[in-house]
């Protein structure tokens, strides 16, 4: 399951499904206020992960793997601390949780951001953030600034991957690092020259490290 951040929606894993797909089945899904679900209010981090299992438990889904992308990882972990019995394989990519910051400074990154990432993203980028609105883009980035996921994060029993671009603007390396080391077992991928949207600015990479970690010799022992 895809799970994507702040402003994005399930088109941001274009360049990641064909892959994917190949071994898995693959699930992606729009956040409530984001993509084809635009028009709805915008849910909280734990609000979403509440949702997402809700809807795992109405599948009767097991044996996930959860992939997200910075606000989306922050879910994700919520979800895999919450239900660890049902998520087998956690994926955090420039996840979000450990992030300190107002909302004011984060804002100040964004520029930066998107220079150091594809700059042919940049238009798709633009698009879903003008569709959720300006609303949702707060309410989200207020509450996820808010969300510290330090205390849950020992009861993350999945295995689980940290996957970060180098040279992420708005969610530095040292907290992918952090969160690496603080999860039992993690392990971490970084993706040299790779930005905050590392599953666009590095996609053969992303690639092949998600499936290395689910589908390596590891898994199978």
């Amino acid at each position: 399951m895809l799970v994507h951040g702040l402003s994005g929606s399930g088109r941001w894993w274009r360049r990641n499904l064909e892959a994917l797909s190949g071994r898995h089945r693959v699930y992606t899904l729009d956040l409530l206020g984001y993509g084809s679900s635009r028009r709805q209010r915008a849910l909280s981090v734990r609000e979403s992960a509440a949702l997402i299992s809700d809807w795992l438990d109405a599948e009767d889904l097991w044996g996930i793997t959860l992939i997200g992308h910075s606000m989306g990882g922050h879910i994700c972990i919520r979800l895999a601390a919450g239900h660890p019995q049902r998520i087998e394989n956690l994926v955090l990519v420039c996840a979000s949780g450990l992030l300190k910051a107002s909302a004011y400074r984060t804002a100040l990154n964004l520029p930066r951001a998107l220079i150091t990432g594809r700059k042919r993203f940049v238009p798709r980028i633009l698009t879903d953030a003008l569709l959720a609105g300006p609303l949702n883009l707060w309410r989200n980035a207020s509450d996820l600034l808010k969300d510290s996921v330090q205390d849950c994060l020992p009861m993350i029993t999945s295995r689980t991957l940290v996957v970060w671009g180098e040279r992420d603007a708005l969610v530095p390396l040292p907290l992918g690092q952090m969160l690496a080391r603080s999860i039992a077992g993690a392990r971490l991928e970084i993706i040299p020259h790779a930005g905050h949207v590392v599953m666009v600015d590095a996609p053969e990479a992303f690639n092949a490290a998600v499936l290395d970690f689910v589908d390596g010799p590891q898994a199978a022992g």
